[in-house]
This record gives C-alpha cells, structure tokens and sequence, in this order.
C-alpha cells in the first residue's frame, strides 16, 4: 500500500498551516510552522503567486493531507459526494470526517491521525462490538467505539488520553474514559470543522 514517508513537518509548512500531524510538537514551540512561516525548499521563501487551478489544487492537497488519504481514495470520496443530494464539497468533508480513524483521533485515543490510522490496522478497537480493521469505514449517529481491553495498557494511547483537554473532544462524542469507549451522538456539521478549509475549490477543480 502507497503511503507518504517523508517529513511531516515540511507538508505544514508546504501549506503554511498547521495540519497538526505531528501530536505534540505542533502544540509546542518546535513547530516548523512557527520556526519556518515559509515553504521547504531552495525557493521556499520566494513570493508565489499561484494561477487559480493552483489555488484550487493547494486546497485539494491540504485537506487530503489533514485526513491523511491518496488521490485514488479521495477521489472515490469525493465521486460519492457528488451523487449525495445537497452541497458536494460540505458532503466531502462531512465523509471524510465520519471516518473511523478520524473518529479515533477525535475521541482522543490517538494523537494523531496516522497514529489513529495504525491503531483501527492493528484491530485495537471495536465499533458496536464488533471487530475493526478497516480506518475508511465510516461511522453513523449512535455508534459506539471501544478499546479492546487487551489494550488499554498502551502507553501511546494513556498519553493521548491525558493530553485530550489540550485539543478537546467535539460536543457530538461522548468520551467515556474509565471504560475506554466513545459514543458518536450526532453526525458533525459543516460549522464543527474548524480548519480553514474552502471546500467549494475543490468541487471547482475536479469539475473541469
């Protein structure tokens, strides 16, 4: 399976935004984005002006790399948005934050969203009580998410669980620490995402 190996830190910096992809770090005064506002590279802190399809592309990239999915994937999102009644690029995002390693990481079993991701691979948690592997699977409106007890022992996962009331849990999950569970009580809106996301560039782009 594809995936992105390099450093994480220059993809913040690429989008001169932190994408939080890092856990901690981007909490503390290492942040490359705080040290280094500019792109990475020779040209990185030359003015660029960027063409609208650049704009547009900046976008698509930035929200891929804050849920942490490929081209191919996200495509396949996006092609399931647009067959949704109602606004493509909201039903976009809304997808892609009902996924069950964003919801892992929203619950604050995960630092980050790639820890997340390798946590649901590895079968760490169940949803419904039920088995779970797949991090695309997308959750709905009164599912529960539990640690499986052989795992409540992780230190990743006791760490990120103390650190939770620095990012917070969103109003729509209910986080049960002391049994090591979560229950999604409504579906996100469009208003519960709060990076800066423009949404409707990205439905430009792949409508050419």
């Amino acid at each position: 399976m594809a995936r992105y190996t390099g450093s994480l830190c220059k993809l913040c910096r690429r989008e001169k935004l932190k994408l939080f992809l890092k856990g901690d770090r981007c909490f503390s005064d290492k942040c490359s984005v705080d040290r280094r506002p500019y792109p990475p590279g020779q040209h990185g802190q030359a003015r660029t002006k960027f063409s609208p399809f650049g704009t547009q592309l900046r976008e698509k990239q930035k929200v891929k790399r804050i849920y942490g999915v490929l081209e191919r994937q996200f495509r396949r999102f996006f092609a399931d948005a647009a067959r949704r009644k109602g606004i493509t690029g909201e039903s976009l995002l809304l997808s892609l934050e009902r996924r069950l390693d964003n919801m892992v990481y929203r619950m604050g079993f995960a630092r980050t969203r790639g820890e997340a991701r390798q946590l649901v691979s590895h079968g760490h948690f169940r949803v419904n009580d039920h088995r779970a592997t797949v991090p695309a699977m997308l959750l709905n409106a009164g599912d529960v998410v539990s640690l499986r007890k052989g795992s409540r022992q992780l230190k990743l996962i006791e760490e990120s669980l103390n650190a939770i009331e620095r990012r917070g849990v969103p109003a729509w999950i209910e986080l049960d620490r002391k049994e090591f569970k979560a229950t999604l009580k409504a579906l996100p809106a469009r208003e519960d995402i709060t990076m800066p996301i423009q949404e409707q560039m990205i439905v430009e782009l792949y409508s050419k």
